[in-house]
């Protein structure tokens, strides 16, 4: 490069003289001769200072222009001086125009060739046989970025782009042709399109929502880019273009956490969280982490979820780290954790969750769920932790499975260690939070329905009108954090999950957001099939986040609401407790299952006091 900008110059300097004087063969004279030498001598040390040399040409920014001009620009000052001075010593007179022209052609030459480079080795002769055709959805800076960015790289080729504006239908944008959606179907069929990426991060939730439900029902994979101002400078492009995950189908606005309650939870504490291995400890884990407490205790029963979870947050240096592992139902076990440490805020998060395995294993999940619920909470109120927080379940609500009906015990148990350390004074808050399924998480039916699209189907599931709330996990994770410091004690706080999701319509969108078609009906020779398999034992066709709508009131996060709590100060859990520990004991599995709903039907009222009978 410096060997051609060196001739570029010269040449340069003899076409201004032959523009200046108007013929092809300008007199070469030994000062002229003497000035074409020295102006490359003078000018490379410019270009090397400028940086035209560390440029990468297949990756040359339109921007560099600039930088060439203005390193033309010195270099031709440089050379004007020089020239000043031989016109001193009498070396002969240049005209005026002559330095002009040496820098309009210089400029020309030094750019248009590393911008001709770049477009030679970016561009190439059109689609390969190994590229597949791709469009992009969406006509704004970073589509065009991300368009330019993908030339060259992998085997995607931009056939256009698609948007929905008729301002920009028919234009070209970054040199590529710009689509009306509604042609999008027949674009697909004329040109084989595969895939489509969704280049939409600044438009509304809804509109963002339509237009990916209409991608979707079209039988190509559908990709997104995350908004630019979210990746790390330095990252390529394309390298963050990922699969369309199906919380971006659920409706779900998304609320900024509230920091100040995040750090009132967590900043400076010592801070436990049972069940750390699972689904949602461990992203309560990763969230506390952040919010730099104390000393973090993570306690579980699942020695490779324990070293998993642990070697992950080991990763942050601080704050320290402490794996405990051992079940909630060790009394000894779980007192010597929080006592020996001086835990101040226990997040209790491990349960049996599965509902099926817990209708399978009756007393298992109750001496988990419900004893373990006990013995923990009992811990937390004879060690003082300022705040003990239970995960609950919107399977708690009118339970008809054993893992809803422990939940709601649970809920119970901690309710009365509210109401007791309220009567004591010492400062202690007890609540619970309740919500719905978390996408991703162990025993989830979107990891499922995802192992049977990989495998080519067909997606099993029980009812297809069958509905269920479905929250991210890191957003859970943040709410339940908040909900903590939000409660006053004996608070059950419910999550606002958005509007519930038909199951059947979620097999039917997963489908398609992996690039296939629903078999059914209309459509009977191709694609992935569902297949309905029936209600399993204990499984409700949908779930509740409410006893009763009208008692919950908002609190200061739109995210978060506070249940009703005013009646279970009459509940007389002990007794029943006993009762429930005698049919463990006795391995009466009926006796148990019995006594766990009776408590549950006393309590479809919420504003009934209920006494042991």
């Amino acid at each position: 490069m410096i060997a051609f900008d060196g001739m570029a110059l010269i040449f340069a300097i003899w076409a201004s003289y032959a523009i200046r004087f108007s013929i092809w063969t300008p007199a070469i004279t030994s000062e002229r001769l003497i000035l074409a030498v020295l102006a490359p001598v003078a000018a490379i040390p410019v270009f090397i200072r400028m940086g035209l040399y560390r440029s990468v040409i297949r990756y040359l920014p339109e921007a560099a222009i600039w930088t060439i001009l203005k390193a033309m620009l010195i270099a031709t000052m440089s050379w004007v001086i020089i020239i000043f001075l031989m016109e001193m010593a009498g070396q002969g007179i240049v005209p005026r125009s002559v330095p002009f022209l040496y820098f309009v052609l210089g400029t020309l030459l030094i750019g248009g060739i590393r911008f001709a480079a770049k477009w030679v080795l970016v561009s190439g002769t059109g689609l390969r046989r190994d590229e597949e055709p791709v469009f992009i959805y969406g006509a704004g800076p970073t589509a065009a970025q991300l368009a330019r960015a993908l030339k060259g790289h992998g085997n995607r080729y931009v056939m256009g782009l698609i948007d929905d504006d008729p301002a920009n239908q028919g234009r070209d944008i970054g040199g590529y042709r710009v689509f009306p959606s509604g042609d999008l179907r027949s674009l697909i069929e004329r040109y084989g399109i595969k895939e489509i990426i969704l280049s939409m991060s600044a438009i509304p939730m809804a509109k963002r929502q339509a237009v990916v439900a209409h991608v979707t029902e079209l039988g190509v994979k559908v990709r997104s880019l995350p908004d630019i101002s979210d990746l790390v400078d330095g990252r390529y492009i394309v390298s963050q273009i990922r699969e369309i995950e199906i919380d971006e189908l659920l409706g779900r606005s998304f609320v900024p956490a509230d920091k100040e309650l995040l750090d009132q939870a967590l900043t400076g504490k010592v801070v436990m969280v049972t069940g750390a291995g699972g689904s949602i400890g461990s992203e309560l884990c990763r969230l506390i982490v952040r919010r730099k407490p104390e000393k973090l205790i993570l306690f579980e029963a699942s020695e490779y979820a324990l070293y998993r979870i642990e070697q992950e947050l080991l990763a942050f240096g601080e704050p320290p780290v402490v794996p405990v592992l051992g079940s909630v139902t060790d009394a000894k076990t779980v007192e010597r954790a929080v006592r020996s440490h001086g835990v101040q805020v226990l997040y209790h998060a491990a349960a049996h969750k599965h509902v099926p395995l817990v209708e399978a294993n009756v007393l298992e999940g109750i001496r988990n769920n419900v004893f373990g619920t006990l013995t923990v909470a009992t811990v937390a109120a004879e060690q003082k932790v300022e705040s003990f927080v239970l995960i609950s379940s919107d399977k708690a609500v009118r339970p008809t499975n054993v893992m809803g009906a422990t939940k709601r015990w649970a809920e119970l148990i901690v309710r009365q260690r509210a109401t007791e350390a309220r009567a004591k004074s010492q400062g202690q808050v007890f609540c619970a939070v309740r919500f719905g399924n978390v996408i991703g998480s162990n025993g989830s039916v979107v990891p499922l329905f995802k192992q049977q699209i990989a495998k080519g189907g067909p997606v099993t599931l029980t009812d297809p009108d069958m509905t269920r709330y479905f929250m991210a996990i890191p957003e859970a994770a943040e709410l339940i954090v908040q909900a903590g410091a939000l409660s006053v004690g004996g608070d059950v706080f419910l999550l606002d999950m958005g509007e519930p999701v038909r199951i059947g319509d979620l097999a039917e969108n997963m489908i398609r957001l992996a690039g296939f078609q629903v078999r059914n009906s209309r459509n009977p020779d191709s694609g992935i099939a569902i297949e309905v398999i029936g209600k399993r034992p204990g499984e409700k066709l949908f779930e509740e986040l409410f006893y009763d709508r009208n008692n919950a009131r908002p609190t200061r996060h739109p995210k978060i609401m506070r249940a009703d709590s005013a009646a279970i100060a009459g509940y007389d859990m002990s007794a029943w407790l006993r009762d429930l520990e005698q049919a463990i004991l006795a391995e009466d599995e009926e006796q148990a299952r019995k006594i766990l709903f009776a408590l549950i039907t006393a309590d479809e009222l919420p504003e009934q006091t209920v006494a042991h009978g």
